[in-house]
């Protein structure tokens, strides 16, 4: 006992390790190394709005003050985040952060997220220090201006999951190196910037790659064969770039593709047979390329397609009959391609089709009566092709269609009368053979937002009941033989918000009488865009009420017989862009406010018989849009006498 009754030395000395390893001291959590990197990327911000960074100061814990950081239990920091985009159960911040990217991010060595997207402002390259950061899993600095080439340091961040540069001005090829390190990669977005040359073929060691988008860029070349690799891909989009050459056969091999986005290219040749193999496919985009050849009739083993968009190519040959069988189909867009032959009867059996759009090719025959079956239809265009039609069929009328659209297909006749009790929202049968009279009925089509009976050979006055259409929007009727006045047109009844104009057009028709002097005062009107009355024999002068449609931009009123002069009142009308009022029997002179209209591209007084000096103007107009008015001098024409 007498031992512990004595000052032992190594009592104390045991008891302070004891003390030491056991009993917590308050130190700082914060890494001095990642705070420092983290003061310096402050440091460079040069503005902070909204004071994301406000917290970030020298005498606070960075892992237990700072917003937006988050670190282990070692104090070393592993998620930065302060992203100018993001929401809670009952908010939405959106602001922005203007500055540089500090190369001293590269020593935060434990980080495994960064994330500065939808910062807007955050300017200059992307360090290629950034490399060095060996444990990052998720980088995210899209929507930003970051310019520069993307650092072929990037193959070093091999634990890589996830990255987003999209939404930048980043410039320059993507190194191949890179692509070759990224095997745990799950998801590329590079969309919206600058980058070219060609998608290196390394792209086939992306293995664990589900999401690749690539679109809107100025990538050319082939998409490479290696493409064919990636097992795992659900979503890829090209889109919006230069790629040429062919689809390569071995697209089919990803079975896990959902989305597809190839629109916007050059691609060449054929739709590959191997197509068949994207088994898993929901949407595909094609359009806007130069593919040639008939649709391979193995498309009809895509059993989960909804959307087929093939629309501006140079496809040709007989729609195959397979397509038929894609019974999850709602949108096919096949229009302003080179298609010949019938329309397969097995499109009845698309009973999820809501839009069928095969305008602007070269079908013929007639149009199978199985369509009547396709009970979801809401769209049906097949204008333009040489379809023959004498009549519109009766059986169109069961069909519950809201746009139905035939223009220059054949049509002859009057319009049927089955019309007056569908429930269109769209009807366009310009370009064909209907003669008769408007008929009173047109009134019931009260669903009617826009209408297009142009170059056809109506003959009739507008009925009163025209005013019933008060969803309508968009009129066009030009190139016909109407007559009498406007009044129904101008006066029509409206439901707010909708069956404001937003345009008319009724030149190369026979519309007499002047116009209404409070045509421009008429609600129905006040947002109309375009308003185009040309080539009719109208008297009277120009309303000075058109100067109060202030979301007007272009207005036609050549050759028809108007008199007086240029109401100074039509330069209110601050949006114009167009106006022709050649051939007419105006007076006077021009008035300097409507030849200075700030966004004026065209116009046209000439064979008039305007006098005086021409106002001085910014627009370029050139000295034919002045021609036939023997009284007007100044620039373009010949400088004034002075007397």
């Amino acid at each position: 006992m007498e031992i512990w009754g004595r000052r032992n030395p190594f009592f104390f000395i045991f008891f302070y390790i004891i003390f030491s390893v056991f009993v917590p001291r308050p130190l700082e959590c914060c890494h001095l190394v990642d705070k420092t990197s983290l003061l310096d990327f402050k440091q460079k911000v040069t503005s902070d709005p909204s004071n994301l960074l406000q917290t970030w100061t020298l005498s606070t814990d960075c892992c237990k003050s700072w917003e937006g950081i988050a670190c282990n239990s070692n104090g070393r920091v592993v998620n930065v985040s302060r992203p100018g985009l993001s929401s809670g159960d009952d908010f939405i911040i959106d602001t922005s952060i203007s500055g540089t990217l500090s190369p001293s991010l590269a020593n935060l060595s434990f980080l495994e997220l960064l994330d500065l997207s939808n910062l807007k402002d955050l300017t200059g390259p992307i360090p290629p220090e950034f490399g060095k950061l060996s444990r990052l899993s998720y980088l995210f600095l899209d929507t930003n201006k970051l310019s520069g080439s993307i650092p072929v340091t990037f193959k070093y961040l091999y634990q890589l999951k996830k990255l987003y540069l999209s939404d930048n001005t980043l410039s320059g090829t993507i190194p191949s190196s890179i692509f070759k390190s990224f095997f745990s990669l799950s998801e590329l977005g590079l969309s919206a910037n600058q980058l070219s040359g060609s998608i290196p073929s390394s792209i086939g060691n992306l293995v664990s790659l589900t999401k690749l988008d690539m679109s809107r860029n100025k990538f050319f070349g082939s998409i490479p064969e290696s493409i064919g690799r990636l097992k795992n891909l659900a979503y890829v989009d090209l889109s919006e770039n230069q790629l040429s050459g062919k689809i390569p056969n071995s697209i089919g091999n990803l079975s896990q593709v959902s989305l597809m986005y190839l629109n916007q290219n050059q691609l060449r040749g054929k739709i590959p047979s191997s197509i068949s193999g994207l088994s898993s496919l929901v949407f595909c985009r094609l359009s806007e390329n130069q593919l040639s050849g008939s649709i391979p009739p193995s498309i009809g083993n895509l059993p989960k397609i909804q959307r087929l968009i093939f629309e501006n190519n140079k496809l040709s040959g007989k729609l195959p009959a397979t397509l038929g069988h894609l019974v999850a189909l709602t949108d096919m867009y096949f229009s302003n391609n080179l298609f010949t032959g019938k329309i397969p009867s097995s499109f009845g059996n698309l009973k999820n089709l809501q839009i069928l759009d095969l305008s602007k090719n070269k079908l013929s025959g007639k149009i199978p009566h199985q369509l009547v079956k396709l009970v979801s239809l809401q769209t049906l265009d097949l204008s333009f092709n040489p379809l023959g039609f004498s009549r519109i069929p009766n059986w169109f009328k069961k069909l519950r269609l809201f746009r139905l659209l035939l223009a220059k297909t054949g049509i002859r006749g009057n319009l049927p009368s089955w019309l007056a009790s569908s429930s269109l929202s769209t009807l366009d049968l310009s370009n064909n053979g209907l003669t008769g009279k408007l008929p009173t009925w047109i009134g019931n089509m009260t669903n009617l937002s826009l209408l297009n009976l142009s170059n056809n050979a109506f003959y009739s006055s507008i009925p009163d009941e025209f005013k019933n259409l008060t969803l309508l929007m968009d009129l066009d009727l030009h190139s016909n033989r109407f007559s009498g006045n406007l009044r129904a047109i101008f006066s029509k009844n409206f439901q707010d918000p909708l069956g404001h104009y937003n345009s008319i057009d009724l030149a190369y028709n026979m519309f007499t009488g002047p116009l209404d002097e409070n045509s421009g005062n008429e609600s129905v009107m006040d947002s109309i865009l375009s308003l185009s009355l040309s080539h009719n024999p109208l008297t009277g002068h120009i309303p000075k009420s058109l100067g109060n449609l202030t979301s007007l931009q272009v207005i036609k009123l050549a050759e028809n017989g108007l008199t007086g002069g240029i109401p100074t009142e039509v330069g209110n009308a601050k949006e114009l862009k167009t106006i022709l009022l050649s051939n007419n029997n105006l007076e006077g002179a021009i008035p300097a406010q409507v030849l200075n209209l700030q966004d004026l591209q065209e116009f046209d007084v000439s064979g008039n018989r305007l006098n005086g000096s021409i106002p001085p103007h910014k627009a370029n107009i050139p000295k034919s849009a002045f021609l036939g008015n023997h009284g007007l001098c100044g620039a373009p024409l010949p400088p004034c006498k002075h007397t």
